[in-house]
C-alpha cells in the first residue's frame, strides 16, 4: 500500500495521540506524524510558510481552547487549495445533537468514534484514499 504523506493529530489527550500515531506507523499508513494539541495550534501549524496541507487531519470534537467545531469554522478562511488537499475526518467519544447539526455544515469528510483501531483506519482509506490495508 502506498503511504500517505503526513497526518495532523488534533487532540488535548497525550495518550490518545501517542496511541494513534502508533497505531498508524504500526500499519504502515504514514511515516510523517504531526500532533497539535488544540485547534489553535494546529492552524498555526497549517498556515506556516510553506503552507503544510497533510493528506489526513484527524480532529478531536471536544477540546479546551479551540475545540474541533471552532477549528474548522477557522478552517473555512484558508485557501480552497490547501482545504481540498486534506481529509479531515472528526474523532469524537460522544455528540449532542446541537453539535451534530453544526457539523454538517462544516468540512469535514466524515466522523468516528473512538478509539481508533485497524478496522476504522482501514474503512477510512478505502472510502477517502482509495488504498487498503494489507490482510495481517
Amino acid at each position: 500500500m502506498e503511504k500517505l504523506p503526513h497526518i495532523l493529530l488534533v487532540d488535548d489527550d497525550e495518550t490518545t495521540n501517542f496511541l494513534n500515531e502508533h497505531l498508524l506507523k504500526r500499519l504502515n499508513v504514514t511515516d510523517q506524524v504531526q500532533v497539535a494539541h488544540d485547534g489553535r495550534a494546529a492552524l498555526e501549524l497549517l498556515t506556516r510558510l510553506p503552507p503544510y496541507s497533510p493528506a489526513l487531519l484527524l480532529l478531536d470534537v471536544s477540546m479546551p481552547g479551540m475545540d474541533g467545531i471552532e477549528f474548522l469554522e477557522a478552517y473555512m478562511a484558508l485557501p480552497q487549495a490547501q482545504q481540498e488537499a486534506t481529509v479531515i475526518i472528526m474523532l469524537t467519544t460522544s455528540m449532542d445533537a446541537a453539535d451534530l447539526v453544526r457539523i454538517n455544515e462544516l468540512p469535514i469528510a466524515g466522523l468516528v468514534s473512538k478509539p481508533l483501531n485497524r478496522e476504522k483506519v482501514n474503512t477510512l482509506l478505502q472510502l477517502h484514499f482509495q488504498r487498503h490495508l494489507p490482510q495481517e
